[in-house]
């Protein structure tokens, strides 16, 4: 079983710059960051493959977000920049054991409890 720990979620002006971690506990084949606004559907943000650091990002955040991954840590960072209030939601970070990045949160077996990211002037 994989255990996730998020942290670095915070308050933020437009144009600012984040930087998200996720801790875990093991390494699976593959994790991901969805997040998740109030009424608003859980959304894919970004994914990584352990093996060969593949990655795979939503349009929306595309060019503004980079993850990437630590091996000696077992730690994905999401960094994010120029964000806007749309950014705004729980961020969560997700794991699976398959290669696939998959942008579908019911593939993903293990989750972390969230970081609130809020962008707001």
């Amino acid at each position: 079983q994989v255990q996730l720990v998020e942290s670095g979620g915070g308050l933020v002006q437009p144009g600012d710059s984040l930087r998200l971690s996720c801790v875990a506990s093991g390494r699976a084949h593959t994790t991901a960051w969805f997040r998740q606004a109030p009424g608003k559907d859980r959304e894919f943000v970004a994914g990584i493959r352990w093996r060969d650091g593949t990655t795979e990002y939503s349009e929306a955040v595309k060019g503004r977000f980079r993850i990437s991954r630590d091996h000696a840590t077992i730690t994905v960072t999401l960094q994010m920049r120029s964000l806007e209030p749309e950014d705004t939601a729980l961020y969560y970070c997700a794991a699976r054991n398959n290669y696939i990045i998959s942008p579908l949160s019911s593939d993903y077996d293990f989750w972390g409890q969230g970081t609130q990211v809020t962008v707001s002037s």
